[in-house]
């Protein structure tokens, strides 16, 4: 498996890195148990900050699409092929698109949204946290 990163592309490192890794076991390049290398060995491989391909391996084991066994390595997950097509990105982007939207409708101004919004994230006004 060939890693290519383009750091002039407007894409995130590691959503690059993200995306080659699972079009690779889409592909069959790589394989259910496949072992992969290590943080540190892929970020001095492709001359990256090992924060940043932690990052993408961390997407990537959420996804199911690798698994980390400790000190043995981290290796393809058994069932990485059917969950490389999961982009959770992709589905908080839509709900977030939709919930926009209807408070748009509501008549509520971007501002009033993103106050609320950064609230939320910040555990404001949220019952049963």
């Amino acid at each position: 498996m060939e890693i290519i990163i383009n750091t002039s592309d407007g894409v995130p490192v590691y959503s690059q890195l993200i995306d080659q890794i699972k079009k690779a076991v889409a592909r069959g390049d790589i394989s259910p148990g496949d072992g992969l290398p290590s943080v540190r060995q892929l970020a001095n491989d492709l001359d990256l900050n090992h924060n940043t391909v932690a990052k993408a391996y961390k997407h990537l084991i959420r996804d199911n699409v690798i698994q980390s066994k400790g000190y043995r390595g981290t290796f393809i997950h058994p069932d990485a092929k059917s969950n490389c097509n999961f982009d959770l990105n992709a589905i908080v982007t839509n709900q977030l698109t939709d919930t926009i939207k209807a408070l748009r409708e509501t008549g509520a101004t971007d501002s009033e949204i993103r106050i609320a919004f950064a609230n939320v994230l910040n555990n404001k006004n949220i019952s049963g946290d």
